[in-house]
């Protein structure tokens, strides 16, 4: 990768980081489902306007929109508000990575190399100690609600094979159309529609700057900076730079709230990344074509 690719793949990477900070400043006082909806609509408007609609069916559209608007952001922005710390969140995201092995292994009966399950076992270990180990920045409700949207991340990934798309911007864009009404429908059918007028008297200065940044630099700009990196590079380059994102998540969380990890955490932390980076990393080309070579013989 050229230096002003990683340094720009870096960016996006503290970007992402900085996110799960900023959406904890928005749903202090607007719940986190609503804050999100507000997002995918500036997000969308008038973005969607200048960019056409990638050449899918409307059903994964809808379904991305479905998955990436409720089922990941508005869970993972709700776990924040359930009691789990934003950097402990973003940590805790990653591990998707986990639930797409196992998705890979049962259901596309895909092989599994000796160091994925290396990196399998760390990371539940780890996981187990990150969560034992709580100073409180682990809830049991949040804890759910990040998985939730952890499991929904390995669903989008599966949406976006099976649309066949080419144009990931354009289609990242044009499923988040989908999002915005489902999540205000979805907390009203929760809270009632009084949380509507009660988001509007709450709404401060701090909710519309996590509002914009979580719209803008996060969705618009970083994603259409790692959509290029992925057209550019091979995923063994740009999958291991993922694992800055949580780093970036636990520092911007220390120094906006200072959110602690208890050494046990911390240690647990690294050792839970370093599990999903073996996971993640591609194999070399050779052993991609011996397993499929093996696959189909």
């Amino acid at each position: 990768m050229i230096r002003n690719d990683f340094f720009l793949a870096v960016l996006v990477m503290a970007i992402w980081g900085f996110n799960f900070s900023m959406i904890k400043l928005g749903i202090t006082d607007v719940h986190p489902l609503l804050m999100t909806a507000a997002r995918f609509t500036l997000a969308v408007l008038p973005a969607i306007f200048f960019i056409k609609r990638p050449n899918v069916a409307w059903r994964y559209l809808l379904a991305y929109g479905l998955v990436f608007g409720v089922g990941i952001w508005g869970m993972a922005s709700w776990s924040i508000t359930a009691g789990l710390s934003s950097g402990m969140s973003s940590v805790l995201l990653s591990s998707n990575a986990l639930i797409g092995m196992v998705v890979g292994v049962f259901i596309h009966k895909e092989l599994i190399s000796h160091r994925k399950i290396l990196g399998a076992l760390t990371a539940l270990v780890a996981l187990l100690v990150m969560v034992s180990a709580t100073n409180g920045n682990i809830t049991l409700l949040g804890l759910m609600l990040i998985m939730i949207a952890a499991i929904c991340w390995t669903v989008m990934g599966m949406i976006v094979k099976a649309s066949g798309t080419t144009q990931a911007f354009a289609f990242n864009v044009w499923g988040m159309l989908f999002a915005p009404i489902p999540l205000v429908a979805f907390a009203v059918s929760i809270y009632g529609p009084n949380i509507l007028s009660e988001a509007i008297s709450v709404w401060d200065l701090n909710t519309s700057i996590a509002v914009i940044f979580q719209a803008y630099p996060t969705t618009l700009f970083g994603y259409w900076v790692w959509n290029r990196l992925l057209i550019r590079y091979p995923l063994s380059t740009t999958a291991p730079l993922t694992l800055l994102v949580p780093i970036f998540a636990l520092i911007s969380g220390y120094f906006m709230y200072g959110e602690k990890l208890t050494i046990a955490q911390a240690l647990a932390c690294m050792l839970f990344l370093i599990g999903i980076g073996l996971i993640i990393k591609p194999a070399s080309a050779a052993k991609q074509t011996a397993a499929l070579a093996t696959k189909t013989s």
